[in-house]
């Protein structure tokens, strides 16, 4: 198909998740709206909607929005039915890792609320050993829970997400007790090679004039085709098993962080997007975009004894790598990234910490972060050994099944488009790289100045009664 007319020029940015068409003329005059719907931004657990996302039998990802007009209710009701200690805020709740599967153990491998949801703990901001009891114990802010519309367990006064147990015991079987552990927890959702082929061959039959007027013709027709031609994306987790909740929520945060960057969901709180910084006249046509989480590496403080650690900071980065694309689909990484991508990844990453309290997901990816580092750290300082403990129920699938899920292998296209400049334009981009070990290498570790962590340490006395493993 050939537009007769004014010249218009197509670039093609690939992307792993969505595609977003920008089209722009000169008759038209600045920017107009986007065609095609967004997701809207998730919210807490006291919001009027909220975002998740879902994967059917044949691995299919989708994003989903609910109405939570019930919130009120359901917080009400966690409120009357949890246990009066539990769901209560603390600033620093104890959690004995030792003492939780040994209860877990004498309760005939049952579980209850308060283990799956760690006590409510909704950051595990340190680990301590204690050699005398033989404790391994984390640490952090609590309260009382209650699940959203969206099945999101979360804090009912911060609607931040609560820990859950079986993320942490996919953290320590990555990093388990005799073992070197995981060197990469990640994943990432790629266009296939035949797919950018056939992405390119469509842009190329489009041809490159139009005439006046037909503007959104063509963002149509571009709309139509090229999901077709890029066709299903596929889905790929490294370092975890694929079945498991742990897996879901990188995918999910990876999915809904490209969104936000090509412009189809709207933020909950003010930050520069890729689209609109882009300058159609910078972009190469054949240029892949690439954005993924990575942890803030610079983020642990230990004492001098290794018997202390504490996470510093949100923990949470986004950087950008961008490629390029040949004529038959091929990759290769491109000498520089554009200033519209740099300016993404740096305001996300400005933004994380308020992105996260507005919007579950990226609190959660925080999280399992948080727990990927607390997992290598406590190997790394054979906390395993010194406390005899062989996870012989947390460390066993058969006893202990946390790969329940169904596992995501593929992503629909999703594609908005919008009228800029007289540039049609496709980007595409994602993926989250958690290397834990990089946190706790020397060279990354914060000094424990004037001995905080060790005294914190010293301050507490995990006497519990039996059966207890949990205190505020």
């Amino acid at each position: 198909m050939r537009w007769q007319g004014v010249a218009f020029r197509v670039f093609f940015l690939s992307a792993a998740v969505a595609a977003v068409l920008v089209l722009s003329s000169a008759l038209m005059g600045g920017v107009g709206g986007g065609v095609g719907g967004g997701t809207g931004g998730g919210t807490g657990g006291t919001g009027t909607g909220v975002a998740g996302v879902e994967v059917d039998a044949q691995g299919v990802l989708r994003l989903r929005v609910f109405n939570d007009q019930m919130a009120a209710q359901r917080v009400a009701a966690a409120r009357a039915t949890l246990n009066r200690d539990v769901v209560r805020f603390s600033k620093f709740r104890k959690v004995s890792l030792t003492r939780l599967e040994k209860a877990i153990q004498d309760n005939n491998g049952a579980m209850t609320d308060e283990m799956r949801h760690l006590a409510g703990l909704f950051r595990a901001s340190y680990a301590f050993f204690y050699p005398d009891t033989k404790d391994i114990v984390i640490a952090g802010p609590a309260e009382g829970w209650v699940a959203d519309a969206s099945g999101r367990v979360v804090g009912i006064n911060t609607g931040r997400p609560v820990l859950q147990l079986q993320d942490l015991v996919v953290a320590l079987r990555a990093f388990p007790p005799g073992s070197s552990g995981a060197e990469l927890i990640g994943c990432s959702i790629d266009p296939t090679q035949e797919g950018l082929a056939a992405m390119q061959q469509f842009l190329n039959r489009m041809g490159s004039t139009f005439r006046a007027g037909q503007e959104q013709m063509v963002a149509v027709t571009a709309m139509q085709g090229l999901p077709q031609a890029l066709g299903m994306q596929r889905v790929s987790v490294k370092g975890v098993s694929p079945k498991t909740h742990f897996a879901q929520v990188l995918v999910e945060a990876d999915y809904r962080m490209k969104l936000i960057g090509i412009g189809l969901e709207q933020p909950p709180v003010r930050m520069v997007s890729f689209i609109d910084r882009v300058d159609p006249r910078q972009i190469s046509r054949n240029a892949l975009l690439r954005w993924y989480f990575v942890p803030d590496y610079h983020c642990v403080r230990t004492s001098e004894d290794g018997l202390a650690m504490e996470l510093v900071g949100d923990g949470v980065k986004l950087v950008g790598e961008d490629e390029m694309v040949g004529g038959r689909g091929e990759r290769t990484t491109a000498r520089r990234s554009t200033g519209a991508s740099q300016a993404f990844v740096r305001s996300f990453t400005e933004r994380y910490p308020a992105l996260a309290e507005r919007s579950p997901v990226y609190a959660e990816l925080r999280n399992l972060i948080d727990l990927a580092v607390l997992a290598a750290y406590i190997q790394q300082q054979d906390y395993y050994g010194k406390a005899g403990w062989k996870m012989p129920l947390l460390g066993d699938e058969k006893a202990m099944p946390v790969e329940t899920y169904p596992a995501p292998k593929l992503v629909a296209p999703t594609v908005n488009a919008m009228m800029k400049g007289n540039r049609l334009m496709t980007p595409i981009a994602g993926g989250v790289h958690i290397e834990a070990q990089m946190a706790i290498k020397p060279e990354n570790l914060w000094p424990d100045e004037k001995g905080k962590v060790t005294k914190l340490r010293q301050s507490i006395t995990p006497s519990l009664a039996p059966g207890q493993w949990w205190w505020d």
